[in-house]
């Protein structure tokens, strides 16, 4: 049977996003609503790897598969680094991506002539049976710019100008995204360990998903 690990999200566009940059793995990757895990694991951890570690090692006790986690978010230097950890609920609980974005700007607008200097940071952790396995970060560095840009990805990326391409996250297409994102970069780190192969090979209980 095909190998298969969770990723602790709910969220499509994430999972789309890891599927694509998993694929040299050749495992299938599930999300939480995939195996209709309702739980929720707390997230108080005060940086990023320590809620992505929070959230594998939580879900990981609950399933028998490997469980990876993410923590993303944009760190703006001119904020003092917000939105940072605090990314997905920077406008609050209900809030959604324009929400958040109009935010961010409505704040760097109060704070003329600040670098727009920022970065997206990822960090993954690998967990199984209760335990952590693996953790790995990767970054990107942009600049935010006044206006929304491009229709693809979610949260913060139409406003994250890449440089190094002339465009935005939102205006990049899949497979230049999977090349050059915070997460391609943290995914790569991942792939390089000589502990996943172990991880993800087919248990018994695994069979029974």
């Amino acid at each position: 049977m095909t190998p298969a690990l969770v990723l602790a999200t709910r969220n499509p566009g994430k999972l789309r996003e890891f599927q694509a940059l998993l694929e040299p793995l050749g495992c299938r990757v599930l999300s939480l609503g995939d195996l209709g895990v309702t739980e929720e694991i707390e997230e108080n951890g005060e940086t990023f790897a320590e809620n992505a570690r929070l959230k594998s090692v939580g879900y990981s006790r609950l399933l028998p598969l490997p469980v990876l986690a993410d923590d993303s978010g944009l760190v703006v230097d001119a904020l003092g680094g917000r939105p940072g950890i605090h990314s997905a609920r920077y406008a609050g609980p209900e809030a959604g991506d324009s929400d958040r974005v109009r935010k961010l700007l409505r704040e760097l607008g109060q704070l003329p002539g600040a670098p727009r200097s920022a970065r997206f940071v990822c960090a993954l952790a690998l967990s199984h049976a209760g335990s952590p396995r693996i953790e790995v970060e990767g970054a990107c560095s942009g600049i935010i710019i006044d206006e929304a840009r491009g229709t693809r990805g979610f949260g913060y990326d139409p406003v994250f100008f890449f440089p190094a391409l002339g465009k935005t996250f939102a205006e990049l297409d899949e497979a230049e995204k999977n090349r050059h994102s915070h997460r391609a970069r943290a995914v790569r780190a991942l792939l390089a360990s000589d502990t996943l192969a172990a991880l993800i090979t087919p248990s018994r209980a695994a069979r029974n998903c």
